[in-house]
């Protein structure tokens, strides 16, 4: 008998709505498919160093950034988990500090996932340019680059009528 493709999935989420609509893909997916959902937030720690060592700010405001940013993660994390629970499904969230390309595949290599999901765009007008809709960000590329299992983008443009009829 060979083993389902995927039994346990991270989501990297880090508050915007594309980011959402891969909690909720992965929130379909776990209560369809049965499988376990971990969403993990990264407090981008590495850019904030990086600033403060260029001296674009001082490290007390780097301070207060990473904290501000924590307690955002913390919110937008139990608004995910209460999300989750609202379909039955129980999911893991970690809140992570450094890198967010790193940090991402660390913890889905904890997890040991086999899939990461990534939100991406969902092109919007036709009227602008084609490459809008082709642009990954760098630190998704990285993810995408350097993850050691697969991952998937999610663009499902009507994710969240999809998410109220599962």
């Amino acid at each position: 008998m060979i083993k389902p493709l995927f039994q346990r999935i991270v989501v990297a989420y880090n508050g915007s709505q594309s980011s959402l609509r891969a909690v909720m893909f992965g929130i379909i997916m776990a209560r369809q498919y049965k499988c376990s959902l971990k969403v993990v937030y990264v407090v981008d720690t590495a850019t904030i160093r990086q600033l403060a060592l260029s001296k674009f700010i001082v490290k007390e405001e780097g301070d207060t950034i990473a904290g501000n940013l924590q307690q955002d993660g913390d919110r937008n994390l139990s608004y995910v988990a209460s999300l989750a629970k609202t379909k039955g499904v129980k999911i893991d969230v970690e809140l992570r500090k450094g890198a967010v390309w790193s940090e991402i595949i660390t913890a889905a290599d904890e997890y040991k996932a086999n899939l990461v999901l990534l939100g991406g765009t969902t092109g919007g007008s036709r009227t602008t340019s084609s490459l809008v809709h082709d642009v990954v960000t760098e630190q998704d590329a990285e993810i995408i680059g350097s993850a050691h299992c697969s991952v998937m983008v999610v663009r499902e443009p009507f994710i969240e009528q999809l998410f109220k009829m599962c």
